[in-house]
């Protein structure tokens, strides 16, 4: 699978499990320390071919995607389940980790996020969470874990979830059907 995108990862490793999925370019931010020629680079190939960020599905990674997003508009989004980045023995969370096909997935799943100039796309709100159990509840936690997956737009808190739907502009159909699905899910567990 050739991707024309330059895709942004974390570090050497994630590079090595990107080339082991596909046919790609990447730049490497290292780390949390990005830096701007670093960001320089990324903007240069969002000009030329465009970019898809793919970070570690932790609070550092989540960090470099905002600072990518404020910088650079239009990249697209590409998100890993927690549970497809986790090493084996649990220890080490990382795209690294991530089998072949779960990086082709995320990939093929990418997401725009709206542009900040547009206007709100506000179809989903803070009733819609709290009416699906996304919010104050005894399974909201792993609810809002299993829509990011669905979604393709990763795990968030309650309030990050909400701005992801709205970024991604995640249409009210789209997450009816996410919901549904969850709860399917748990009737048959």
């Amino acid at each position: 699978m050739k991707i024309k995108e330059v895709i942004v990862v974390e570090g050497k490793d994630d590079t090595v499990a990107i080339k082991r999925a596909v046919d790609a370019d990447t730049i490497e931010t290292n780390g949390s320390a990005i830096n701007e020629s670093t960001l320089a680079q990324i903007a240069l190939a969002q000009e030329r071919r465009g970019v898809i960020v793919l970070t570690d599905p932790d609070y550092p990674g989540e960090r470099i995607r905002r600072i990518i997003s404020d910088r650079i508009p239009d990249c697209l989004h590409a998100f890993l389940p927690k549970k497809e980045a986790i090493s084996k023995n649990q220890d080490d969370l990382g795209v690294e980790n991530a089998k072949p096909e779960a990086i082709r997935q995320a990939l093929v799943h990418a997401k725009q996020e709206e542009a900040k100039s547009q206007e709100r796309f506000d179809v989903i709100d803070w009733q819609d969470l709290h009416a699906a159990g996304l919010i104050a509840g005894s399974h909201s936690k792993r609810r809002r874990e299993r829509i990011g997956e669905i979604l393709h737009i990763g795990y968030a808190n309650g309030k990050q979830l909400h701005k992801r739907l709205q970024k991604f502009r995640i249409t009210e159909n789209e997450f009816k059907e996410a919901i549904e699905r969850v709860f399917e899910e748990e009737q048959n567990e």
